[in-house]
């Protein structure tokens, strides 16, 4: 065995499909190569995670599975028969995907990103709520430590599971020191997404329910009827697009609403930084990546009042419960304190970079060894 080899399960990850916990695993592995860890890490993963994340590709070695699809049952099976022999003189696997197979190599580092399944049952599908129901609690007896996103997904990993606290840490997302710098200019994301010249707002997230799309175009329709604002929707298709896309025409919000899907990384960072505001109605959310962007990125937020959010923002960002009219007058709110929110934003966003996230999953490694290297 090497005692320093480390194996990353990245088997779980089907890239674009599974939000944030992708980046949060990406930017900390970005941060953990400019580390002087002394650790030998290796990346099992799907072909196309390969492809989706080259700049991995050329700062770590990566064995593929061939998994094809997103299939859960050939992930849980390749985790507990190929993974488990490809890892069995690894000194630590590190399984980021929130549970762990049944069998496999010990010490354990486990990423739980958020618990959202217990807090909203109802969002997941029966089978899904089923598995991990079973899953997570088992994975956590078997984690020597629990990494988290947040204090508030500490203290209720701890709390839920009964566990110490000691053995979850929290591992912050961070963001690239130069997030931004391969935007198109404004005038060319504007033309090329039909923003017109008028104020635009970004919210940037998959329509999952829990995101908050259908109270955010309730607050435009009531609220916000500049007719030459724009609300831009990022992200790919959940399990609301139908409804989604269907509110936006019965609200008469066609000409307001622009609804790009998925775009390129540089592109979405350009959105976001032209954006008078990003808005984050979330209904749950274990951190909330978009926000620290957008503080980065010099744009205020706009966000309800979850504990994870008004941790991240620390004060930075307009924080509102998730009320339509507590939302209402948020853009003349916005007017008088942009500038304010623009300074603090960005100081509040160094707390959150790739180097300090590597450094915490250098941290969690060193504690799963006993103190480590």
């Amino acid at each position: 065995m090497n005692d320093s080899s480390v194996a990353v399960n990245l088997l779980w990850c089907v890239p674009g499909e599974v939000g944030g916990s992708e980046q949060y695993l990406v930017r900390q592995l970005l941060g953990f190569a400019e580390q002087s860890s002394g650790f030998a890490v290796t990346l099992y993963c799907r072909p196309t995670f390969v492809e989706a994340h080259p700049e991995l590709a050329d700062l770590y070695p990566i064995v593929t599975a061939a998994i094809d699809g997103a299939a859960r049952s050939t992930r849980v099976a390749y985790e507990n028969t190929w993974l488990a022999r490809q890892t069995k003189d690894s000194a630590l696997v590190h399984h980021g995907g929130g549970t762990t197979p049944m069998i496999g190599t010990r010490p354990i580092v486990l990423t739980i990103h958020d618990l959202q399944y217990l807090t909203y049952p109802d969002y997941v599908s029966r089978a899904k709520l089923a598995y991990l129901r079973a899953a997570v609690p088992r994975a956590v007896r078997r984690a020597d430590i629990v990494a988290v996103p947040t204090e508030y997904v500490k203290a209720t990993v701890a709390q839920t599971f009964d566990i110490d606290s000691e053995r979850v840490v929290v591992v912050p997302h961070g963001v690239e020191p130069l997030l931004g710098a391969d935007a198109p200019s404004e005038s060319e994301l504007r033309s090329r997404y039909g923003l017109g010249e008028g104020r635009v707002l970004v919210f940037p997230a998959i329509t999952h329910p829990h995101k908050g799309h259908r109270f955010l175009l309730d607050v435009m329709a009531e609220h916000w009827d500049d007719p030459d604002l724009r609300l831009v929707l990022l992200g790919g298709v959940g399990q609301v697009e139908t409804e989604v896309q269907e509110q936006i025409v019965n609200l008469g919000l066609s000409s307001r609403v622009v609804r790009t899907g998925r775009v390129p990384d540089d592109h979405r960072d350009g959105l976001i930084a032209l954006a008078s505001a990003l808005v984050f109605p979330s209904e749950y959310e274990g951190f909330g990546a978009p926000v620290v962007e957008a503080m980065a990125l010099g744009t205020p937020v706009i966000c309800t009042s979850l504990p994870a959010l008004v941790e991240v923002t620390g004060g930075a960002g307009l924080v509102l419960p998730a009320d339509g009219d507590a939302w209402a007058d948020a853009l003349d709110h916005l007017d008088s304190r942009s500038d304010e929110m623009v300074l603090v934003g960005r100081q509040r966003a160094k707390q959150y970079t790739t180097a300090k996230a590597g450094a915490g999953l250098r941290a969690a490694y060193e504690t799963a060894l006993g103190g480590g290297q």
